[in-house]
C-alpha cells in the first residue's frame, strides 16, 4: 500500500522548519513576505499561508499583522521535522546516488581508458598473445561488403573470431553474426598467430 503523497504546503512547512533549524533564519528574525515566498517556491500565496499556518500551530514562527512573519523556536522546528525524519534519510540517499554516479563515471573513464590501451598495443601483441585483437581495415572495393559476419563464414576461412568493430569512431564490442561488414569498417579479431595472414588474404578474395 503506498503512503499518502505529502501535500505541497506541508513540503514548504517542513523545508522552512528545516531552514531555521540550519540557522538560514534565527529566532526573532523576520522571513520573507509570503508574496516572495510563493515566488521563491513557485506555489500559490494561498499556499504558502497553509504552510506558516501550520508553522504557527506549532509555535515556530509567529505571523502578526504589520510585523511579518518572525521566528519563535529553533527547538520547536527541530521537533516537527523530526517527525519527517524519512525525508531526511531520502536527501542521504541521493547524496549516496550521486556519489555512486561520480565513481561509476570514474570508472567508465578508466575502462574506456584501458580499452584503447589494449588497441593501441594490439598490433605489437598479436605475434606473442593469441587473445590479443588484430585490426583489419574493410577496404573499398571489398567483395565483402554488404555481407554479414555469418554469410561470410568468416571463422570458418579464417580461424578469427570478431569481437569488436570500429565504425564512424565508435567502437562496437561483440557485433555478433547478423552484424553487416561495411566500408571503412575496422575489424577487431582474435585468433591464432596465423590468423592476421588468412584473414588479410580472406579480405582481399
Amino acid at each position: 500500500m503506498q503512503k499518502a503523497q505529502i501535500p505541497t504546503y506541508e513540503r514548504i512547512a517542513i523545508d522552512l522548519a528545516n531552514r531555521i533549524y540550519d540557522g538560514k533564519f534565527k529566532v526573532g528574525e523576520k522571513i520573507h513576505g509570503r508574496s516572495t515566498l510563493a515566488s521563491e517556491y513557485k506555489v500559490s500565496p494561498e499556499t504558502v499561508r497553509r504552510a506558516i499556518k501550520i508553522l504557527e500551530d506549532v509555535e515556530i514562527v509567529e505571523s502578526t499583522k504589520g510585523s511579518g512573519i518572525v521566528i519563535a523556536s529553533r527547538e520547536n522546528a527541530y521537533k516537527y521535522i523530526q517527525r519527517f525524519s524519512n525525508l531526511a534519510s531520502i536527501k542521504d540517499l541521493e547524496k549516496q546516488m550521486n556519489s555512486l554516479i561520480s565513481e561509476r563515471d570514474k570508472l567508465d573513464d578508466q575502462l574506456f581508458d584501458t580499452l584503447r590501451k589494449i588497441m593501441d598495443y594490439s598490433g605489437k601483441l598479436r605475434h606473442t598473445n593469441p587473445l590479443a585483437p588484430i585490426e583489419v581495415e574493410v577496404l573499398p572495393g571489398c567483395n565483402h561488403i554488404g555481407k554479414t559476419i555469418s554469410d561470410l563464414k568468416f571463422w570458418q576461412n579464417t580461424g578469427g573470431t570478431v569481437i569488436g568493430l570500429k565504425r564512424n569512431g565508435e567502437l562496437i564490442i561483440s557485433p555478433g553474426p547478423y552484424a553487416l561488414i561495411l566500408e571503412g569498417d575496422i575489424l577487431l579479431i582474435i585468433g591464432a598467430e596465423e590468423t592476421y595472414d588468412r584473414v588479410i588474404h580472406f579480405m582481399e578474395e
